[in-house]
This record gives structure tokens, C-alpha cells and sequence, in this order.
């Protein structure tokens, strides 16, 4: 079988990579070790996640947040099963589409496990072992992460779960015990302490949400207490004992000291995620990858080996589902003898926890680093109408602008809907603009997004309702 394109891996890069160049003209196929498409991020990642999220959302909505409202129900009763239900029909319905878009872009797919034999050769190993060789002018690398693994602490997706056994548990543990404060931490510890668990998290650093601004994470921080979430900061786990009645954690401060016994019910790993190239015969064919497991390339996505390309979680960058469809279509449209591009001080992140969290561009941290002044705009959530309206007052926008040209930087958003909120600042850096230019668009009231205006009017102390 002889094509113009093998992408190994169908997540969010893959995918998406595949049906760009299928409709830019080139025979495409796609290799999956799954039986189903999408990778981990629609399988067992982002999109089982959100179904999760809202879900519980919407039970802590009927337990608390109605009656304020004038809207009087008896308390909520949990249906875990169908919750858990209404997880599965999200991802059967997304995987299912990424087939379907497969079958009409005229791709072909090849399920079993793929292997470079060399350039422009792919192995693919059928679950029975049946083995097809696959003939291809270029191959795309698009086979993501897997779970960071924490030593000392062995996963068995029963009692010390990865984010896949916590999108899994068949009943809401009495207490949970999560191990890093990053965004998945935060998103599958909030869907478990909604439904009624005691959550603790237990974060290596002093403080949580490594990377983002660090007064996003203190607010974000003081809002998860103010929920209830318990948070154990600058510790480590050194080792963990599960039986059939929960698992014991040795804690230990991180800068060194006495050690102590946790207990849980559950316990939830979430310290980050690793490239997966295993079994993919890079070192066979030379393919080079960096100290950490990533597949080195150039700014075209090449590796050192002509005709083998690499996007997504298993480059350097974010491992982020967005990044990686960018980057499978900037290199579909590279192979096609277009001129693909990312603008990487442009891509969005978003934390989906209630509220959410979203940001762009540079940190204050950052920019102080690199020397850069800047000047700064902030408006708080409390003084806008709609959220008053909404009781979503919780958080603020955070505007960071040059202070020569006034060019906007950075966009930071602790909110209701933060994560919607946060493209008009994308669209915005993606031109080149200005705190200006924002703060001169009409924003319709009321929205909560006049708040993303009011903070680019801040940036030169103007802004209208503080």
C-alpha cells in the first residue's frame, strides 16, 4: 500500500493533520493502536474530562446555587452510573465523528500498532498479529503522551488511579488524595469533591498551577479553599501501600525534613505527562529525540531523518490538543507546498474547573525575567453587571501591555466562562494589537466579557466602572 502520507496516532494532531492533507490532495492514511480514533484526549482525556465537569457542575448547581436564585428543589440525588453514562455517549459520539470525517476525506486507517522499519515504511501490527507494511512519501509522528509515572507509587487504576481510573471510579471516594496541582489535578479533583469527596492535593512546589501567572494561582488557589479543596504545598510523596480498604502516602516537605503517613481512599497521580514513543523504532532508524523523550525537530516539524516529521504531545511545547491540531495542519499544508505556521505566543490556555481559568501570551513572571516593561490592567469580576447577575463575581481579567508601543503581551482570566472569554484577546495578539485597540471595541451589555475590556481600559488607568 503506497501513499503520499502515514500519520501515526489519530489524537487531535493526527486527526487533524490527516484530513487537512486529505483535502489538500494527498493519499492519507492513519495508523491506531485503538480500536477507536481520537487518541487519549477524546478516549480518556479532554473530552470524557468535560462531560465529568458539567455534569457535576450542574449537581452542585441544583445542591447550592438555586436557592439564591429563588428556585426551591429538594436536595439532589447522585446517579453516578447514568453520569457516567452520559460520559461514554460524549466520547462514542466524538470518536465516532473523527471516523466519520475519516471515511469522507477518503483516509484510510490501519488499526494495530505502528512501527518505522525505515524512511518511508510503517509496520503496522494488527492485535491478532498480522503485519501490513505501509509505503509512504512522508511520515508524521502524531503518537502523543502517556502518564507521568511517580516513583515509588505504582498505578493500578483501582485505588491509585491515573486520569484514566479517575474517569472510571464506580463509586465517589469518601476521601481523595491528589498528587500535583497542575490542570489535571485541579479538573478531576474538583468533578470528585462536587459529587461529595474530602480532596486534598498534594503539590511538590510552593504553589499550584506551575507555568501560569503566579496572581492567577493565588487567586485560583483561594477559591479552591474557599471550596473546600485542601491543598499540602512544597511536599512529596515517597511511597504509597493500597489495600482493600484505601492506600497509605509518605509525605515528606520537599526542602527535606520528617516524614508522615496520609491516608486515602483513592489516590489520584497527576504530576504531568511523558512523550509516548514506545515501540515506534525511532532508535532503530536513527530518529533523535532530547533528554526528556521528545522527538527533536526544526522549525518545519522535520526530524534528522528526511521524510519522518513529528507534532503534537511528543514535541517540544505545551501539551495541549490545540497545539497539536495546529501543528498537524501547519505540516499537512507544509507537505503540500503551502506555507503552514503556529504563532506560539499565541496559543490559549485553559484550566476547566468552576471557575475557569484562561490565559495567553506572557506571565508577569515571564516578562520581568526577560527584562520587558510593561504596563498592567486589571478589573475585577465584582464590579461587572452580568456576573452580578449571574452570582459569578469570583476572579478578574488581567490585561499586560509593552509599555512603548502598548502592544498587548499577555491575557489572564480567572472567571466564569474564561476559557470562552479568553479568544478575543487570541484574535487580538494574533494582529499584533494593543491594549488600545481592545479598549476601543464595543463589547455588547451586559456580558461578562466587558470585563476583558474594562481591564485593557485599565492598562491606562481608565477604565470605567472601578
Amino acid at each position: 500500500m503506497s501513499y503520499d502520507l502515514v500519520v501515526i496516532g489519530s489524537g487531535p494532531a493526527g486527526y487533524v493533520c490527516a484530513i487537512r492533507a486529505a483535502q489538500l490532495g494527498l493519499k492519507t492514511a492513519v495508523v491506531e493502536k485503538r480500536k477507536t480514533f481520537g487518541g487519549t484526549c477524546l478516549n480518556v482525556g479532554c473530552i470524557p474530562s468535560k462531560a465529568l465537569l458539567h455534569a457535576s457542575e450542574m449537581f452542585e448547581e441544583a445542591g447550592h446555587g438555586l436557592a439564591a436564585l429563588g428556585v426551591k428543589v429538594g436536595a439532589p440525588e447522585l446517579d453516578l452510573p447514568k453520569m457516567m453514562g452520559h460520559k461514554t455517549d460524549t466520547v462514542s459520539a466524538n470518536v465516532n465523528g473523527v471516523a466519520f470525517l475519516f471515511k469522507k476525506n477518503k483516509i484510510d486507517s490501519h488499526i494495530g500498532a505502528g512501527r518505522i522499519t525505515a524512511p518511508g515504511k510503517v509496520e503496522v501490527t494488527a492485535e491478532g498479529g498480522a503485519k501490513t507494511t505501509l509505503e509512504t512519501k512522508a511520515i508524521v509522528i502524531a503518537t502523543g503522551s502517556d502518564v507521568m509515572p511517580l516513583k515509588g507509587v505504582d498505578i493500578d487504576e483501582k485505588r491509585i488511579v491515573s486520569s484514566t481510573g479517575a474517569l472510571e471510579l464506580d463509586k465517589v471516594p469518601g476521601r481523595l488524595v491528589v498528587i500535583g496541582a497542575g490542570v489535571i489535578g485541579l479538573e478531576l479533583g474538583s468533578v470528585w469533591r462536587r459529587l461529595g469527596a474530602e480532596v486534598e492535593v498534594i503539590e511538590f512546589l510552593d504553589r499550584i498551577l506551575p507555568g501560569m501567572d503566579d496572581e492567577v494561582a493565588k487567586q485560583a488557589q483561594r477559591l479552591f479553599q474557599k471550596q473546600g479543596v485542601k491543598f499540602r504545598l512544597g511536599a512529596k510523596v515517597t511511597g504509597a501501600k493500597a489495600n482493600a480498604k484505601g492506600v497509605t502516602l509518605t509525605v515528606e516537605p520537599a526542602a527535606g525534613g520528617e516524614a508522615e503517613q496520609v491516608q486515602a481512599d483513592v489516590v489520584l497521580v497527576a504530576i504531568g505527562r511523558r512523550p509516548y514513543t514506545e515501540g515506534l523504532g525511532l532508535q532503530e532508524v536513527g530518529v533523535a529525540v532530547d533528554e526528556r523523550g521528545r522527538v527533536t525537530i526544526d522549525d518545519h516539524y522535520r526530524t534528522n531523518v528526511p521524510g519522518i516529521y513529528a507534532v503534537g504531545d511528543v514535541v517540544i511545547g505545551p501539551m495541549l490538543a490545540h497545539k497539536g491540531e495546529d501543528e498537524g495542519i501547519a505540516i499537512a499544508e507544509m507537505l503540500a507546498g503551502k506555507a503552514g505556521h503556529v504563532n506560539y505566543d499565541a496559543i490559549p490556555a485553559v484550566v476547566y474547573t468552576q471557575p475557569e481559568i484562561a490565559s495567553v501570551g506572557k506571565t508577569e513572571e515571564e516578562l520581568k525575567k526577560a527584562g520587558v516593561e510593561y504596563n498592567v490592567g486589571k478589573f475585577p469580576f465584582t464590579a461587572n453587571g452580568r456576573a452580578r447577575a449571574n452570582l459569578a463575581t469570583d476572579g478578574f481579567v488581567k490585561v499586560l501591555a509593552d509599555k512603548a508601543t502598548d502592544r498587548v503581551l499577555g491575557v489572564h482570566i480567572v472567571g466564569a466562562n474564561a476559557g470562552e472569554m479568553i479568544h478575543e484577546a487570541v484574535v487580538l495578539m494574533e494582529f499584533g494589537g494593543s491594549a488600545e485597540d481592545l479598549a476601543r471595541s464595543t463589547h455588547a451589555h451586559p456580558t461578562m466579557s466587558e470585563a476583558v475590556r474594562e481591564a485593557a481600559l485599565a492598562v491606562d488607568k481608565r477604565a470605567i466602572h472601578i
